[in-house]
């Protein structure tokens, strides 16, 4: 078969209350959220194709100002950061693009997409109407504009519509923050963007107002329609799965089953358009990952793969079928669920346990038919004029009912299940019915003249006596059951699939559509052909459409693939090893006072503060950090005594031997934030640090209407009074609250201001020195509900601080790998370097690999002298993606720096398990 993409370049897109329309016609929008900086630009156009082969017409993509301007004034637009070229090829594979330039993207990305440099400007207030931050947006607007601006439907291109901002309203809603949102519209309007614009969570005047959800769509459909009654709805962010931080549970809790019904529950809704966010997450190489809300340690693990349906290394997953099913159907009944409107009072009846909504459209119309049942049962629905469909549905699933579509000239379809394809090919209207394995259903056609029909399989019929009904009672089977109707001499084939054979159908869309089913994946060769691979080779396929002449049925070239052996990872051996000795270290930059990342002019990667201490007798001292943004080793002589993990202000217990000892920290830049009211953190350590502090835990100890409470009781707001605690406070005069603070805290009486703060952020620090007073002090603040487990109170004595550090930038050895000399220091932070050769890779076969850090502890790996990020082997994340575009055939540079120097005997290398899928030309 020969494939050439359909041309979208329509000359203009416009909009009403339905949906967007595209030149002359109506779009259901399947939008893949895919972030082109997530991964290497070689594997842009594979991820794409996926994308396309799920159904999805449309690409949404953040466009992150930090990667583009890592340093002031120096722009990357090249390699990797060629987002035009990224525009351009969405154009190439015929996908529309939603482009959202921010300036703030979130997206977990570091600094919300903000190049780290802004936090150095004076006075520099950020997602605000402030001239100093306005003039660098602006800035940013001239180069980013430029690229999307030439890009546009309008101009040739495919950009369909441009974000202003993001997530906006969760951070402010008032004439400050319309002034802020309008004056960005603005700046887009005035460097050529005439697509519409859109917002999404907070709107600006002028644009279109999208939802970012998981669940409650009917919900979020309201709102929208309160909002803008005239406009489009789209869900401009499902949440697909979520993404995962550092010593936290795998964020797999939506399952398959789960997103699939809340897919249906957002069509079923109303929606025009979904954005699967994400539908291909990547990965945050280097140290772009960020820093989120909800605790004072939650930074970004190195895998974006955020559960979503395409997996971090491009593999299709259960998600990727499910939203392949539904993108599918809702190509199907694109024009019905789109000029479709709600049934007030429906005329569907299906018993207990089924709640049904429907639709409807000239005469068409469509049951959403929801089970309320603990186990899957089968229901007999009723429609109008006391018409049957039995439907069988597993409990909390939404099985659509189709009833009376147009399928032909008089020719009206009803059915229960997923129609995942309705084309015409080679003339004939080809409907495509998936199913569960060996699930029965019942199809009805009616027409105004008499229906005829033949099938290959097991099918029973009973026509009216007229012959102008015909319901055919059908099974799911592992073949596909093919049934030729005709009418009027037009002809329509059905063609019925079960589980396994659906999630493998694939539609082609190019000069005309084509179907191939029967394999696990494919892929568009860039050659025009079409490659395949089948975990099944000699099971049954089926093409559909024009593919040169070929037939359906087994293709015994598969099996020859198979005979092949698995291929092999390499071994890594013969480590090298270089031991940063602390002792040794040169003078640093010399500061009375540590001073974080950005003061320094460092993007990532990590600091050494040093200093000295003198104590007149061994002792065991409180270390107190007054501001700290990163998790931070701790040593003594150097020799490791404490870490610590939580940040903001923190405290750590070391011991110190008598006289003299150098004090030294180890700081790797873990990600600033992205989602908060306080970006632009300053990273590293940066405050004051005081030894022979205290610290004492808050959490407990709460008393409210003389009932004690501790705050991870503390359940909701609901409260008669504010909670109260009183703690005592000796010989320190310095105070520090940190964590789970509530608006509206007093100490001793008086209110403690907290700018800005939300407490839906649910951390904060604040230096309460100026209200504590010597003895025993009161603490009040009302009673709020919080994910976090956390509030300290650190005293600390001004008398006790330590200075005079110098500050060093840990800096890789200046040899490659393979010459590192063998310096080892026992127990201290390290280098291994190796070096090692690909095996010869069949062109069958389309490998991933991954790097296991089975015994290692913290630190960050580069390859071939790409950062691909940073490691910490508390979970959740085990293995890193290892592009394959970055490999050689030979002498392959591996280096891994450890925190800990943990030696790296586990640590092996791993094809992923679809390496050895074998692929061929369909």
């Amino acid at each position: 078969m020969t494939l050439a993409d359909q041309s979208r370049h329509e000359a203009y897109i416009s909009y009403d209350a339905k949906s967007f329309t595209i030149g002359e016609k109506r779009v259901f929008l399947n939008i893949a959220s895919i972030h082109y900086f997530r991964m290497p630009k070689q594997e842009w156009r594979e991820v794409l194709v996926k994308a396309k082969l799920a159904g999805m017409n449309c690409i949404d993509t953040y466009f992150a100002w930090n990667v583009h301007e890592p340093q002031e004034g120096q722009w990357n637009f090249e390699g990797d950061n060629d987002c035009g070229a990224f525009l351009d090829l969405c154009a190439e594979l015929g996908l529309w693009v939603i482009a959202r330039p921010g300036p703030f993207i979130c997206a977990e990305w570091d600094f919300g997409g903000f190049p780290y440099w802004l936090k150095t400007k004076e006075n520099i207030r950020f997602r605000i109407n402030d001239e100093v931050y306005l003039h660098y947006v602006n800035r940013y607007f001239d180069q980013i504009g430029a690229i999307i601006s030439a890009r546009q439907i309008t101009k040739g291109g495919s950009v369909i519509l441009v974000q202003v901002e993001n997530e906006y309203g969760y951070l402010a809603d008032d004439a400050s923050g319309k002034l802020y949102m309008n004056s960005l519209r603005d700046g887009l309007l005035d460097r050529g963007i005439d697509v519409p614009l859109i917002t999404c969570e907070g709107g600006a005047e002028g644009t279109i107002e999208g939802a970012n959800f998981w669940s409650g769509a009917n919900g979020h459909y309201e709102k929208l329609m309160l909002k803008q009654p005239d406009a489009p709805k789209i869900v401009t962010e499902f949440w697909t799965g979520w993404f995962e931080h550092w010593g936290a549970p795998s964020a797999t809790q939506k399952t398959p089953e789960l997103y699939e019904k809340r897919m249906m529950e957002i069509i079923r809704a109303g929606f025009d358009g979904i954005s699967h966010y994400m539908f291909f997450g990547g990965t945050n190489f280097g140290g772009y990952g960020g820093r989120t809300v909800g605790s004072s340690d939650i930074f970004m693990v190195t895998s974006y793969d955020y559960d979503a349906p395409l997996s971090e290394y491009g593999r299709v997953t259960p998600k990727y079928r499910m939203s392949k099913k539904i993108s599918l159907f809702a190509t199907a009944l694109g024009q019905l669920l789109l000029e479709s409107e709600p049934i007030e009072n429906g005329e569907a009846r299906g018993g207990s346990g089924l709640r049904l909504q429907g639709r409807e459209w000239n005469g068409q119309k469509i049951w959403f038919a929801e089970s309320q049942k603990e186990e899957k049962e089968g229901f007999s629905i009723t429609l109008e004029k006391d018409r049957t469909i039995p439907v069988s549905i597993k409990p909390g699933q939404i099985v659509p009912v189709i009833d009376r579509l147009e399928v032909g000239s008089g020719l009206r379809l009803t059915c229960g299940g997923f129609l995942i394809g309705n084309d015409m090919i080679g003339g004939v209207r080809t409907l495509i019915l998936a199913g569960d394995d060996g699930q029965r259903s019942h199809i009805q056609f009616e027409s105004d003249q008499s229906i005829q029909y033949n099938s290959n399989g097991i099918v029973l019929a009973e026509s009216s006596a007229e012959g102008r009904s015909l319901t055919l009672d059908v099974f799911h089977f592992q073949t596909p059951q093919r049934i030729t109707v005709k009418s009027g001499g037009e002809q329509v084939e059905v063609i019925v699939l079960n589980g396994y054979m659906s999630d493998r159908a694939w539609r082609i869309a190019g000069d005309s559509i084509a179907w191939a089913i029967g394999w696990d994946d494919l892929d568009l060769n860039g050659q025009g052909g079409v490659d395949g691979v089948s975990g099944r080779p000699d099971g049954d396929k089926l093409l559909l459409g024009d593919w040169g002449g070929k037939e359906s049925g087994t293709l015994a070239a598969d099996l020859a693939l198979y005979e092949q052996p698995p291929i092999q990872a390499p071994v890594l051996s013969d480590w090298k090893i270089k031991s940063l000795n602390l002792n040794e270290l040169k003078a640093g930059e010399i500061s009375p006072q540590p001073r974080g990342f950005a003061e320094l002019d460092r993007e990532f990667g990590y600091l050494i503060y040093s200093s000295e201490v003198n104590v007149p007798q061994e002792q065991e001292s409180t270390l107190v950090f007054s501001a700290v943004q990163d998790s931070t080793r701790i040593y003594v002589n150097g020799v490791e005594q404490a870490m610590v993990r939580q940040v903001g202000a923190a405290y750590a217990t070391i011991k110190l031997p008598q006289g003299r000892s150098k004090l030294q920290l180890l700081v790797q830049h873990m990600g600033s934030l992205n989602f908060s009211p306080y970006l632009g953190e300053e990273k590293g350590v940066f405050g004051p640090v005081y030894l022979d502090g205290a610290a004492l835990d808050l959490r407990s100890g709460w008393l409210c209407n003389g009932e004690s409470f501790d705050l991870d009781e503390v359940q909701d707001g609901s409260f008669s009074a504010p909670l109260t605690r009183t703690f005592k406070l000796e010989g320190n005069e310095g105070a520090i609250l940190v964590g789970a603070i509530a608006s509206g805290l007093k100490i001793n009486g008086k209110e403690v201001q907290l700018e800005a703060y939300h407490n839906w952020f649910a951390f904060h620090y604040v230096d309460i020195s100026d209200f504590v007073a010597e003895g025993v002090n009161k603490i009040e603040m009302p009673g709020f509900k919080t994910p976090m487990n956390r509030l300290d109170l650190l005293t600390y004595s001004k008398q006790k601080e330590v200075t005079g550090w110098s500050i060093l930038p840990l800096e890789e050895p200046s040899a490659s790998p393979a010459a590192l000399e063998n310096v080892t220091v026992e127990a201290a932070p390290a280098w291994f370097s190796t070096t090692f050769d690909m095996p010869a890779i069949p062109k069958c076969i389309h490998p991933k690999l991954k790097l296991r850090l089975t015994g290692m502890s913290k630190g960050y790996v580069l390859l071939n002298g790409h950062d691909l990020g940073r490691y910490w082997q508390i979970g959740p994340q085990e293995d890193y993606k290892l592009p394959m575009d970055w490999l050689k055939e030979s002498g392959n540079e591996l280096t891994l720096f450890d925190e800990q120097g943990k030696k790296p005997s586990h640590v092996r290398l791993l094809f992923d398990d679809q390496s050895d899928w074998r692929w061929s030309a369909l």
